[in-house]
């Protein structure tokens, strides 16, 4: 376990009874208030001294109420010091006052329009409206979320290369194949989209990616230890996509597995994942 604060690059808070999430209905697990409170149980006896609130996948006519709900939850809370928005990119050009509107906001760091759920639609994020969105989002000075299932990787490629002066965020390391033993073409691919420099990667959503009751550290050690290799330790980032992860295992133990695979690398190192490339790249206090 890190001997120092952490900072949680991936962090979802919401509550059910102000926003409905039809997604996470029928489960348990996900569909129940879910704020700090809650938050500081379920890491104890992490220290988490930063947080960035990522988007739940409201639905598009409740993101602003989202945002409104979380800014709310900030002033009680100091450590949320940073926001990624859900904000449609595909309708390109009609969502400039939107990213503006949001841009202005004191803890606006990104956006995330969820991509991984149009496998059945390979290049959606490849089409005008989507890349018109992105460029939007980068004129604003704000970061790219980008959060996919393994066999979308060859889109995130081509839609990163094409924007070099915005930073895109891998989020949970692509989503590879783990509870089907697949490597590749993950593993070749995550290594060539780490070639473009405006991109980085959260380490995080991965225990969730393999059998939730059955995986194994030693088969999702090696997913993690690719990423890292990948990117390096300069652009990579701790997250711990709770509450998800908690349909596969619980805080600690996810800090612990990222602490394991890391095993050996130097404290300047271990600070750069766990705190210090979030704390540049989301401009936290």
């Amino acid at each position: 376990m890190p001997d120092f604060p952490i900072v949680d690059s991936h962090v979802h808070l919401y509550d059910p009874r102000a926003i409905s999430y039809p997604w996470m209905q029928g489960e348990p697990t996900l569909d129940a208030v879910h704020d700090v409170a809650v938050f500081n149980t379920a890491t104890a006896p992490v220290l988490v001294d930063k947080i960035v609130f990522i988007e739940v996948a409201a639905p598009d006519d409740k993101s602003l109420a989202e945002l409104d709900w979380v800014e709310g939850a900030a002033k009680a809370e100091p450590r949320i010091q940073g926001i990624v928005a859900n904000i449609a990119l595909e309708r390109g050009k009609d969502i400039a006052s939107d990213v503006a509107a949001f841009a202005r906001r004191p803890l606006a760091r990104g956006v995330r329009r969820l991509i991984q759920g149009h496998l059945d639609e390979p290049g959606w994020c490849l089409q005008p409206g989507y890349l018109d969105g992105v460029r939007i989002v980068g004129e604003y000075g704000l970061g790219c979320e980008i959060c996919v299932k393994h066999p979308q990787m060859a889109d995130i490629i081509r839609l990163a290369a094409q924007f070099p002066h915005v930073r895109f965020v891998l989020n949970h390391i692509g989503k590879p194949g783990i509870k089907d033993g697949l490597v590749e073409p993950w593993r070749a691919e995550i290594g060539e989209l780490a070639q473009l420099p405006n991109v980085l990667c959260k380490i995080s959503g991965v225990v969730t990616e393999a059998d939730f009751k059955s995986w194994t550290y030693d088969e999702v050690a090696p997913y993690i230890a690719r990423a890292i290799e990948s990117f390096g330790f300069d652009r990579v980032m701790f997250g711990g996509d709770w509450p998800v992860l908690e349909l596969a295992g619980n805080y600690p133990g996810w800090v612990s597995i990222v602490d394991r695979v890391i095993a050996g690398a130097s404290d300047s190192e271990q600070r750069k994942l766990f705190r210090d490339n979030a704390i540049r790249h989301y401009r936290l206090a």
